[in-house]
């Protein structure tokens, strides 16, 4: 395996005991993703769990109309297919890649009975999918009370966290699904940062140019998503 590809570049991997690490280990697949790849459809038995590798998947909300939204966002600093170790086993909702590069995947079954061991896989996941709450709601918060402008900040710094590259393939038709708004918005929104020189954007590419601006531009949303997940992943490593 090339060691670029390390499934230990997902932080919750890395967080584990080498003992318990290595009884998964033999059992985690690379595979690579595509842009727009389903993971999941909703309401669907969960047979693969996958720890993004430098890629983005977005839990995403689909109504009869066909409208989606986003309502959470897992880079390398997390999982897919919570449900699992919950107890669901089925999809709530879709998983699409947001951001294509890789994953390790792990049979579902497997990683359910490492958790039932009741040891730090335990904890850490119980911990993350706290996280993930709070996640959530915060996003819902976010699409309530503030502006276009910031709301695409936050989600710029969520993606930029979990993939960790400042060149990010994405499209105008897939930023305005994720973020319910209409495609002309987006594009206002990611010409006025490019004059401000906080970005390159052209058509289907983003590049991250000065994120400590980015991050002064933002709501609040963006910093108690990050301190919560840091706090809590924080708390994983002591007994």
């Amino acid at each position: 395996m090339n060691i670029s590809y390390s499934p230990l570049n997902n932080r919750l991997l890395a967080a584990l005991p080498e003992r318990e690490y290595q009884r998964i280990a033999p059992h985690l697949e690379f595979v690579n993703l595509r842009l727009g790849q389903v993971l999941y459809e909703a309401h669907t038995l969960i047979q693969w769990v996958y720890f993004p590798h430098r890629s983005m998947i977005s839990i995403v909300s689909r109504l009869k109309s066909n409208v989606t939204t986003e309502i959470g966002l897992i880079g390398q600093e997390g999982i897919v297919g919570l449900p699992v170790i919950l107890g669901g086993n089925y999809a709530v909702h879709q998983a699409v890649v947001q951001v294509a590069d890789g994953a390790f995947k792990i049979k579902a079954d497997i990683l359910k009975q490492e958790f039932q061991r009741g040891e730090t896989l335990h904890k850490i996941l119980l911990l993350y999918t706290e996280t993930r709450l709070h996640q959530v709601s915060q996003i819902a918060v976010c699409k309530s009370h503030h502006c276009i402008e910031k709301r695409f900040c936050r989600w710029l710094l969520l993606v930029h966290d979990g993939v960790e590259n400042d060149r990010l393939f994405l499209t105008q038709k897939f930023m305005a699904q994720m973020l319910g708004v209409r495609r002309a918005s987006v594009t206002e929104t990611a010409q006025k940062l490019q004059e401000l020189n906080l970005i390159r954007y052209k058509r289907g590419e983003i590049i991250i140019l000065n994120r400590p601006a980015l991050e002064e531009r933002v709501c609040e949303c963006y910093h108690l998503i990050r301190q919560e997940f840091n706090r809590l992943m924080t708390l994983s490593r002591f007994e």
